[in-house]
């Protein structure tokens, strides 16, 4: 899907494993926040990770 223009997380794959040791494929999406942020000085839409929001990486517009 999409990537935190500021840290680059993006969706991470591995297994699901059962009791019985099975594995089967799943994923774990990012929680990635699609805000308005400043980009070269101009107001721009773009995906970031609520983990870069929180930590004040990144300030809203």
């Amino acid at each position: 899907m999409a990537k935190c223009v500021v840290t680059g997380r993006k969706t991470t794959f591995g297994n699901k494993r059962s009791h019985a040791l099975n594995a089967s494929k799943r994923k774990w999406g990012a929680n990635l926040q699609k805000v308005r942020i400043l980009v070269d000085g101009k107001p721009k839409k773009v995906w970031v990770s609520a983990r870069a929001l929180k930590s004040g990486k990144v300030e809203r517009v």
